[in-house]
């Protein structure tokens, strides 16, 4: 079996996340393609897209949101992501058990005794008259019944796992502050979410999903495949597309999956300078993460730091205070023409950031 270097990984994974060349494709299509992007933070998918396409006009996904084109949602690995209107309504049924058991996994206790079902019809009644509601005000309508765990957990999991919602907005828009207003998924896309497939072996749902996965984000050991979505019930899916799929090994030895014909660029592919947006997809997607991030810094992916890219992996971080974007290094890759490169990408940011203004960078 051919083993695929860690380089080799980096290049696949660059090309794969629209990171190696920035795509002239339109932000729906791009949203599409990387099976959504991480979004609890709401302005973050702005840099994601930014640092993906030419051109990107930030306006463009701001009236996707308002046409209900796009949507927040709670789905993948129980966090807010910005998704497509139809994969919300394809993949919310299969991530349903997955976003209970963990939402269980914190309330457990808080919500003993509590049946889930009757929670949920209880949730779906207060939203019922189509007015958006926060998580503490849902909660609130809902402690009469339940007072013993409180509007918070009460609110919490009827909007993370047990009735489908969305985030409206203004929240998400450019530039814009605004608090979490909740919807039914029902009521703002004007129909109920996909039912689960009638032959739950088949799982059609399932195997669309290893599909896109491995469009996006391979190639690709099933361990990654599950740190992307949360989902622990895939393997019927992957063994049922197997046929269709293509093996390698990576430096560890994992197996890793792939479609025949996606690209896996020569590892020698120069990369460009790339400022990533926290909790973004090129780095939360896998379980194994040192295709583009070194295991000492590991942490960082999960602590919401923003990162650069140099040479595809993560070498600095950064910040942006004033129109100024500072970054700091992580190491001595940060010289030279990197230096330079980075403050060229840098400006750019700046410029866009601050809506054209100008702005500068400071490496520290």
């Amino acid at each position: 079996m051919t083993v695929l270097t860690t380089r080799a990984l980096n290049r696949a994974t660059l090309a794969r996340q629209l990171l190696l060349d920035r795509a002239a494709l339109p932000v729906h299509d791009a949203v599409t393609h990387l099976c959504g992007l991480q979004a609890q933070e709401p302005q973050e998918p702005f840099i994601g897209l930014w640092s993906r396409l030419r051109p990107f006009d930030p306006a463009d996904l701001s009236d996707l949101l308002l046409q209900r084109t796009l949507v927040r949602t709670i789905l993948m690995r129980r966090t807010v992501h910005l998704l497509t209107a139809g994969d919300t309504l394809a993949w919310r049924a299969r991530h349903d058990a997955m976003l209970r058991q963990r939402m269980l996994g914190v309330y457990r206790r808080e919500l003993d005794g509590v049946d889930l079902e009757e929670l949920a019809a209880a949730g779906l009644a207060v939203m019922a008259d189509d007015e958006p509601r926060s998580m503490t005000e849902i909660g609130r309508a809902l402690t009469g019944r339940w007072p013993a765990p409180g509007p918070r957990v009460l609110g919490e999991m009827v909007v993370a796992a047990l009735v489908p919602m969305v985030q409206l907005p203004p929240r998400g828009l450019w530039r814009q502050k605004a608090g979490v207003r909740n919807a039914l998924v029902s009521t703002w896309l004007g129909r109920d979410i996909d039912p689960p497939a009638s032959d739950a072996a088949a799982d059609p749902v399932g195997q669309a999903l290893v599909r896109r996965y491995l469009t996006a984000y391979g190639p690709a050991a099933s361990a990654d495949l599950r740190a992307w979505c949360g989902l622990a019930g895939l393997p019927a899916a992957v063994a049922a597309v197997r046929d269709e799929l293509i093996s390698f090994r990576d430096e560890r030895g994992r197996e890793l999956l792939d479609l025949p014909d996606a690209p896996r660029p020569d590892p020698d592919t120069p990369a460009p300078v790339r400022f990533l947006p926290a909790f973004d997809n090129a780095i939360l997607g896998y379980h194994d993460r040192s295709r583009i991030i070194d295991d000492a810094h590991r942490g960082l992916s999960v602590a919401g730091a923003r990162v650069v890219l140099i040479d595809g992996r993560v070498a600095a971080t950064w910040t942006v205070k004033d129109d100024i974007v500072t970054v700091t290094p992580l190491d001595d890759r940060l010289t030279g023409a990197g230096r330079a490169a980075v403050h060229e990408e840098g400006l750019a940011l700046a410029a866009f950031l601050s809506g054209g203004g100008g702005g500068a960078v400071e490496i520290t």
